[in-house]
């Protein structure tokens, strides 16, 4: 179930950059329009969670919540929308693929823990591969102060990113007894109040504006596709697992983006592709390896447990491994 909702969340945030483009290239308001999906993503799971009696309107009450909204919606898609003016998709993909080498930064400077070396030796690697996946289209861009300032942003947002997944990792153990769905259902609704509260200082928006088809059916993936679906998959495996394996979906969202970007937004990809494509999976693999290894060895030996008739197996245990 791991491997599959991994697999999931790559395909979902692969596909989000483009989208995202393709709503601030149609004039969207970048702070609205991540406010609106956030927020309309985040009541809508907050409400059906309330419905199915799996979720408290305490929970809103609660500081994390607004602790996290802020690090992980407000702060990270504040900075993302907005740099995607001035910056194409797939470079956007490529800056956000720090987001785990500032996690494990921060976990061995500002935590103190130790991290292995095959782990630090895969992150570069996948680093690697993503900067030989959209090297040519990085060396055609005419850089100017604004490219700048947006590459900056977004180093900026997924700074804080990583603040929020370690963060993240903290209240999922304090609140162990609430579905993740309803945590990360919660963290949405702040985040997008923040960015309609950004908004109304910084921006100008229109009925006419946000009707547009393509406006629209950006809104509408991003905040259905996008938000409810990956983030609360992300959401969920930062909870059974860490917080530097599920944010690895960064290695391979790139390979993605610029395919997507090659097929519906006339971008070039060459032989780059491949071989950046195959660096990335080879340094995604080689980050994980020992988290992967880990589950593998649960795994199995739950299983060898019930097979061998060792006891009752807890059901619980064994979903949530």
């Amino acid at each position: 179930m791991i491997v599959v909702n991994y697999l999931m969340v790559c395909l979902v945030f692969g596909t989000t950059f483009l989208a995202i483009k393709i709503g601030v290239d149609h004039a969207a308001p970048p702070f609205f329009s991540a406010g609106l999906r956030f927020f309309a993503a985040g009541a809508i799971l907050f409400l059906w969670m309330v419905w199915r009696k799996k979720a408290a309107w305490s929970l809103l009450l609660r500081k994390e919540m607004l602790v996290t909204g802020a690090l992980l919606t407000f702060g990270t898609f504040s900075f993302l929308y907005w740099a995607e003016q001035y910056v194409t998709s797939g470079v956007a993909a490529v800056l956000s693929a720090t987001g785990p080498l500032m996690i494990v930064l921060l976990q061995m400077i500002v935590m103190r823990q130790k991290t292995t070396k095959r782990a630090v030796l895969g992150i570069l690697v996948g680093l690697a591969g993503v900067m030989l996946l959209v090297l040519p289209n990085m060396i055609s861009v005419q850089a100017g102060p604004r490219w700048a300032i947006g590459c900056a942003a977004i180093l900026i947002g997924e700074v804080l990113y990583s603040l929020g997944a370690l963060y993240t990792k903290r209240v999922t153990q304090s609140y162990a007894e609430e579905s993740p769905i309803a945590l990360n259902a919660a963290q949405m609704i702040y985040g997008g109040l923040l960015l309609f509260i950004l908004s109304a200082f910084t921006e100008r928006v229109t009925a006419e504006i946000m009707l547009q088809p393509s406006a629209l059916g950006s809104l509408f993936y991003l905040t259905v596709v996008g938000s409810m679906v990956g983030h609360s998959l992300f959401y969920w495996l930062v909870a059974k697992t860490n917080p530097v394996f599920p944010s690895t979906w960064l290695y391979v969202s790139p390979l993605i983006a610029m395919t997507i970007g090659v097929l519906y937004y006339g971008e070039n990809a060459g032989w780059y592709a491949v071989l950046g494509g195959g660096t990335i999976i080879a340094g995604t693999v080689l980050t994980n390896l020992d988290s992967l290894r880990q589950l593998i060895g649960k795994q199995a030996s739950l299983a060898s447990g019930a097979a061998g008739g060792t006891g009752a197996v807890n059901p619980q245990k064994v979903q949530s491994s």
